[in-house]
């Protein structure tokens, strides 16, 4: 070896201790609140709703950090830096979605429930036949949304420590998927809920610095920016115009449609921002924790257009797939080339600290999901379906924790296999599966006095099995090159995202499966009472 080299490896070794350093500080400080929060849940209402004692803003800025996942700060700005404006489509997507949550189910649904969908769904309905269902449901949608957040904590952290075979990759998703399962059965709601706090601050914070650096290179001009992330995208104004993913053909187009429908519906039925409404005391506050929402979720996706066009603008299409095929490391790439490049401390430190972010990022969304799935099988399955009703406080949480480790389990299983996938791609098709199983019975059960319990089950069932069917014979999973198994062909639905069919079919199964069955509330009673409770919150928990 060269003494150039050899300086050029010192260089690299040092720095590489710098970013795991300022990396493990991050994790072992969020690990620390964890603990200190777990040490103060007493009973279930702790655990799963976190003592309903945040204050709206505490829980939208909890929400903002359940929400921007992996694929807000990886996946988008993977997508954007690859597809220019068709990429950035999913930062709007998901930001109007908001809207649906705010105006139709943040209030009634906290006024409605107690700790999940399910609750809401029994109130007026068979207990055992739409607990099951809701359970069953919002397991399968954490799954896939973990999937994103796994795909995404496997790109990062091989980026990091500079690991470029799968089996490394590999034993990476088993790490994350270790720490998500401490989080949740030691911390609970609580702990959860600081950790995303915490991490929304500094999600903000680090994405406007390399927002402010971006555009400091550009002379704080949006039109040079875009103009030289057109030009050494290589595909020229194309990158700037409607088209370059989902306008090749009449399969993209049409995939397009699906995909934003997907989006804007999607949020409404997240279980794991579902369960955020019932850790605030009043519905006053669930709708407020929402205002706070939308205005950070909004300020942050008007910063990934810095982060997108700016790794197109400053990294070559080939380091950017090189690093990940589907663009999931653009955004520390672009920290590193921003803050020096890969040779400079600089680069370094500014790489540490959006990968600790990064990280922080999935670390909070995977407990939150993780924390969603457990409590709905604790509550929902095993307490009110398995026991009828007669399990303790103790019990129930007990349950709750052992499912964390076995959902948590499946969840790094699942995501061995999906490292070649987008993440944004990869949230997006929970949010086709959330909104064509559970957004229909949510509005539904709120606000149509004739759905049934048979018509819940239809909804639920069908629009689970039809979005999770299409997927499983879609090109996501087998028939090209960037498919969860590549080797194999079964594509023969042709879009990648199911919204279009599942979405229409899940409310179409809901009045279907309801007008051909008897009504469980003939006279009404319950339905009345479920409105009065949803629209002024008497009798709320």
């Amino acid at each position: 070896m060269t003494l150039t080299q050899q300086l050029a490896a010192n260089d690299a070794s040092e720095h590489r201790t710098l970013i795991v350093s300022l990396f493990s500080c991050f994790v072992v400080a969020t690990l620390a609140i964890t603990v200190w929060a777990g040490r103060r849940t007493k009973d279930a209402t702790d655990f799963y709703a976190g003592g309903r004692q945040f204050t709206g803003f505490q829980n939208g800025l909890a929400i903002s950090g359940d929400y921007m996942s992996a694929a807000s700060f990886l996946g988008i700005a993977g997508a954007i830096s690859l597809s220019g404006y068709d990429g950035f489509l999913y930062s709007i997507g998901f930001l109007v979605a908001w809207l649906i949550a705010l105006l139709l189910v943040a209030e009634p649904l906290r006024n409605s429930g107690r700790y999940t969908m399910g609750d809401v769904l029994a109130y007026r309905m068979r207990q055992r036949p739409v607990r099951t269902a809701a359970g069953v449901s919002t397991i399968t949608v954490s799954i896939f949304y973990l999937l994103a957040q796994m795909v995404g904590a496997g790109a990062l952290v091989a980026l990091l420590l500079g690991i470029t075979g799968e089996a490394g990759k590999n034993l990476i998703v088993v790490f994350v998927g270790i720490i998500m399962i401490l989080y949740v059965t030691i911390g609970g709601m609580k702990g959860t809920t600081w950790v995303q706090m915490i991490k929304a601050c500094l999600l903000i914070g680090g994405t406007l610095i390399v927002t402010v650096l971006v555009f400091h290179k550009f002379n704080y001009n949006l039109s040079t920016l875009l103009g030289e992330a057109a030009e050494n995208s290589g595909k020229g104004k194309a990158f700037l115009e409607p088209g370059l993913k989902y306008g090749v053909s009449t399969t993209s187009k049409i995939d397009f449609i699906s995909l934003g429908l997907a989006l804007v519906l999607g949020t409404a039925g997240l279980p794991h921002i579902l369960i955020r409404f019932y850790t605030v005391p009043t519905a006053m506050a669930a709708r407020k924790s929402v205002n706070w929402a939308i205005g950070i979720i909004g300020v942050f996706y008007l910063m990934t257009i810095a982060l997108g066009f700016g790794a197109a603008a400053l990294l070559s299409q080939k380091e950017i797939t090189d690093s990940n095929a589907a663009g999931n490391t653009a955004a520390p790439l672009l920290a590193q080339e921003i803050g020096g490049g890969g040779d400079s401390t600089g680069g370094a430190i500014l790489l540490a600290l959006i990968s600790a972010v990064a990280f922080a990022t999935i670390l909070a969304v995977v407990a939150g999901l993780t924390l969603a799935s457990s409590s709905s099988f604790a509550h929902d399955l095993y307490a009110n379906v398995i026991r009828k009703g007669k399990a303790t406080d103790k019990e129930e949480v007990g349950a709750a924790r052992i499912s964390a480790v076995v959902i948590g389990g499946v969840a790094i299983g699942l995501g061995i296999f999906a490292g070649k996938l987008n993440v944004a791609g990869l949230v997006a098709l929970a949010f086709a599966v959330a909104a064509s199983a559970n957004l229909p019975t949510i509005l539904y059960s709120l606000f149509w006095k004739r759905f049934t319990t048979q018509g819940a089950l239809w909804s639920i069932y069908g629009g689970l099995v039809s979005a999770v069917g299409l997927v499983l014979f879609s090109p996501v999973v087998s028939g090209k090159e960037t498919s969860m198994f590549d080797q194999w062909d079964f594509d023969y639905f042709p879009l990648e995202n199911p919204g279009l069919i599942s979405i229409p079919l899940g409310f179409l199964l809901g009045w279907l499966g309801s007008v051909l069955t008897r009504d469980d509330d003939a006279n009404g009673k319950k339905y009345a009472e479920l409105e009065v409770r949803s629209m002024t919150g008497y009798g709320a928990h």
